[in-house]
């Protein structure tokens, strides 16, 4: 007796879809965010446009300015004119405002610089009672504004005879205790405990273990601290403006600020021309300062960002 066995049709299955392999992220090939590179060319816009009116404006002479679109070019092309004028206004009193500016920055920043140096190596490398105090106070001076001590600092030196001086401008430039926070953070993260020891156990002196062994590895830091404090005695403007009296003692900002004021007084020189050529000179040397130390202020704040 046979069986006969009944196989049913297969019913029709559908066939497995595969997945899209998704793309894998290269190493060193960063993914791209729409909204942040839109967020990011609104700042870049934000911060050249500026810069192209002045450059453009500063081609004008000063008739060329009220004629013309503030973002092209007149038919009048007077940037030598304007900056010769410049250089000779008023006996030449912009030449002196800029070396007033280079003598307020050459002691004022490179000072600070130093004493940020030395503080921040003495407080990252050292042990000393009262260390966190002094944490505590160097974070509390970097959350107050410069503009809240300008009159305590206008009544202290006006008691000591100093107002109408460069050193009024001068020595409160001195301090920058956001400089000395950032060699301090620095400092511990740059310089090995064990290499300073090793040093100390061959027989140098501390002065020589700062300079030969700590200073090079500060390097970056340096210059980092270097190009705050630059720009920031470079484009101090209040702290003169209640500390000097005399034109000659004048830096560029407050210069310029006079300058522009003219336009306002009865009879006053009107030239706008000017002041827009002397305030594209007067950016041009901090230009020109990142430009040349973008590498080691990259580094500096990169430093201690990565962890061995």
């Amino acid at each position: 007796m046979s069986t006969s066995v009944t196989v049913s049709p297969a019913k029709n299955t559908a066939a497995p879809r595969l997945r899209t392999p998704r793309k894998k992220h290269t190493p060193g090939k960063p993914k791209r965010n729409v909204l942040l590179t839109v967020l990011m060319g609104l700042m870049v816009l934000y911060t050249v446009v500026p810069l192209i009116w002045l450059v453009i404006n500063s081609t004008k002479t000063q008739t060329g300015l009220a004629e013309s679109n503030g973002l092209w070019f007149a038919h009048d092309f007077a940037l030598w004119d304007n900056v010769r004028d410049t250089f000779t206004y008023h006996d030449g009193i912009f030449g002196r405002w800029l070396l007033n500016t280079l003598l307020y920055v050459v002691l004022g920043a490179g000072g600070a610089t130093l004493l940020a140096v030395l503080g921040g190596y003495a407080l990252a490398k050292f042990d000393f009672p009262g260390k966190r105090a002094v944490f505590a106070v160097v974070i509390g001076a970097v959350a107050v504004p410069g503009t809240a001590l300008a009159v305590p600092t206008f009544l202290m030196f006006s008691k000591m005879g100093l107002t109408d001086t460069p050193w009024a401008v001068i020595i409160p430039s001195l301090v920058s205790p956001f400089g000395l926070y950032l060699m301090w953070v620095f400092a511990a993260e740059a310089i090995p405990t064990e290499l300073l020891e090793a040093a100390r156990m061959d027989g140098a002196s501390e002065v020589r273990t700062f300079f030969q062994v700590a200073l090079p590895l500060l390097a970056p830091g340096i210059v980092t601290v270097l190009l705050f404090t630059t720009v920031a005695t470079w484009n101090n403007y209040f702290l003169p403006l209640i500390m000097l009296k005399d034109p000659d003692w004048y830096p560029l900002t407050l210069g310029l600020s006079a300058w522009s004021s003219q336009a306002q007084t009865i009879g006053g020189d009107v030239i706008f021309n000017l002041v827009i050529t002397g305030s594209l000179l007067t950016i041009l040397p901090l230009i020109a300062a990142f430009l040349f130390l973008q590498k080691y202020w990259q580094s500096g704040l990169a430093a201690g960002s990565v962890k061995e």
